[in-house]
């Protein structure tokens, strides 16, 4: 389920109402890790990417947020008041709702539908991050190289893909130098075509 599934008309009201709909451009960060939880993000249009930062400074894609979804550890931090675990940084330009941590709770009992939307993603996200370790922890780099370019292909609506070497290396905690070597080697196997600053998927 996402937001744009609820069907309970006094909440999608509630929802169409709200004052809090903000523009963020790509690259702005919304939710830092050890920042307290100020409110929901609800992904409206555009996508956000939410990370695991290291001290060092590495990073790993853990999952995109699309229309109608929302980050669940920014959820579960905020109801529980804890600082966050994860850094959301919005990929494409979005519109975003602020959802006050006030009126998530209000709804956690005022609306069914929104406990569902919880569960649900919680579920998800669950999925995501399993299937994210195992990538880590049972397939090679050029699967999992292969993998994020598909889930940026769904995410775009392209097989033509604007992405450098370093922003694969990035998203997937290794080095921008075995990035491109593996790239090369998928290239070569005929999957991808590699351009500046481009990944044509084949």
């Amino acid at each position: 389920m996402n937001i744009y599934e609820i069907v309970d008309p006094e909440f999608k009201k509630e929802i169409t109402e709200s004052r809090d709909l903000k523009l963020f451009p790509a690259g702005t960060v919304i939710l830092d890790i050890d920042s307290y939880v100020n409110y929901i993000p609800l992904v409206m249009s555009g996508s956000v990417k939410v990370v695991r930062t290291e001290e060092d400074g590495r990073e790993i894609l853990l999952y995109y947020l699309t229309p109608g979804e929302s980050c669940i550890s920014s959820i579960l931090s905020g109801l529980t008041q804890d600082t966050s675990k994860v850094k959301a940084v919005v990929e494409e330009d979005a519109e975003i709702l602020m959802l006050s941590l006030v009126k998530a709770k209000e709804w956690l009992t005022k609306y069914p539908e929104w406990s569902t939307f919880v569960f649900e993603l919680y579920h998800k996200r669950f999925e995501d991050l399993v299937t994210m370790v195992n990538s880590i922890a049972f397939q090679k780099v050029d699967a999992r190289i292969l993998y994020l370019l598909d889930q940026k292909s769904q995410l775009y609506k392209s097989k033509e893909l604007n992405v450098t070497h370093q922003q694969l290396a990035d998203e997937l905690g290794i080095t921008r130098e075995a990035v491109s070597r593996v790239l090369k080697q998928i290239e070569t196997d005929g999957k991808i075509k590699l351009s500046r600053n481009k990944i044509t998927l084949l």
